[in-house]
């Protein structure tokens, strides 16, 4: 249970995520988050879900009569909210990230107005632009979150299902590049057609992706038997990040700060050198991205909280490197500790962007 800094006055669920679901509560100035319950895929984790939203409202004696949820019109949290017949607020996925984030650090004596910029990194989002997002930073507060950088987005070829198969990941990178993957494991005659047309090709910006292409692209895996299993396999073979140039920035026509990870894909393939040292290049690499993105955005915006969320900075060797490395360029640094960083969050920041967008 959280004591919210401001006062609810309507009664409202957040339906939080589609994947390791949670969902909460909150009324006057308290915030409930339920027990995990876990991916929504199967009629049992919906029934759960169910129960779950009521047995709350029974055990406080609080009847909600609005609801929050993920702006993803598929995932089956928000699709309950929208059969529901009450008032229903869409919130971004990230942005519900960094107000967890947010709320978990609200000084209540000080600074409760000082901006934040926070790197909300995952696998998957639906974004403002209709586009998978996941490799992204906002500037701001909560209810007023400014999207100022991300990554290169490319095109996925079979969508949701790079998330168990990263060699799809893997495969579109080198084509956006306009190269071959001769180590591909399976014939990309056909994906690769219809990637080119755009059909069942999302683009996306996920960083979830972008370690799942370059796990794949060291030979470390092909197929997942879990959603997260290539970047952890990248993380064990990754030893001490080190200084090294961060990945061409540039920001585009909507002064949006884009990296750029085309750089990348020779030195994940390079058989010279070790596995364990094209890993840790890569995690490098990407930290020292995200340290210069700070260090850039903080010459046009007044920037001292910068805080890391999202299910990427499980990934303790690239999190402990940046939450280091951040103060040394003058930033505070932060990440989840009472909350958890990944989308079990996302319910407590739903009810915070739902109230403080209003």
């Amino acid at each position: 249970e959280i004591n919210l800094p401001f006062i609810i006055k309507v009664p409202i669920i957040a339906c939080g995520s589609h994947m390791k679901n949670t969902v909460a509560l909150a009324w006057n100035n308290r915030l409930v988050i339920s027990p995990h319950i876990g991916d929504l895929d199967s009629p049992r984790s919906m029934e759960v879900f169910e129960k779950t939203i009521a047995d709350l409202q029974k055990l406080y004696r609080v009847e909600a009569n609005t609801l929050a949820c993920d702006a993803h019109p598929a995932y089956a949290s928000s699709r309950w909210a929208l059969n529901s017949n009450l008032p229903v607020t869409k919130i971004q996925h990230h942005k519900a990230h960094a107000s967890a984030l947010v709320l978990e650090n609200w000084d209540t004596d000080q600074d409760s107005d000082e901006p934040w910029l926070i790197f909300c990194w995952d696998g998957t989002g639906y974004g403002d632009d209709g586009y998978i997002w996941g490799a992204e930073a906002f500037y701001g507060l909560p209810g007023n979150w400014k999207r100022v950088a991300s990554f290169r987005q490319f095109r996925l070829p079979g969508g949701e299902k790079a998330g168990r198969e990263p060699w799809r990941s893997a495969a579109a990178l080198c084509w956006e590049e306009n190269q071959e993957w001769n180590d591909c494991p399976v014939d990309t005659g056909l994906l690769k057609q219809a990637w080119k047309q755009g059909i069942n090709a999302p683009k996306t910006s996920a960083m979830g992706r972008l370690f799942d292409a370059a796990a794949a692209l060291t030979g470390l895996i092909h197929a997942a038997s879990f959603e997260g299993q290539a970047p952890m396999l990248l993380e064990q073979k990754c030893e001490s990040l080190f200084e090294i140039e961060s990945l061409p920035l540039e920001k585009d026509q909507n002064g949006l700060l884009l990296a750029d990870w085309a750089g990348l894909i020779p030195v994940l393939q390079d058989l010279t050198i070790s596995v364990e040292e094209r890993a840790t290049t890569f995690h490098s690499q990407i930290a020292h991205t995200l340290l210069k993105q700070a260090e850039i955005l903080s010459k046009d915006y007044s920037i001292k909280k910068v805080g890391i969320s999202g299910g990427v900075f499980q990934n303790r060797k690239l999190s402990e490197y940046v939450i280091t490395q951040l103060p040394n360029r003058n930033f505070e640094a932060y990440m989840a500790e009472t909350l958890p960083g990944n989308d079990a969050s996302i319910s407590a920041g739903q009810i915070v962007e739902a109230v403080l967008t209003q």
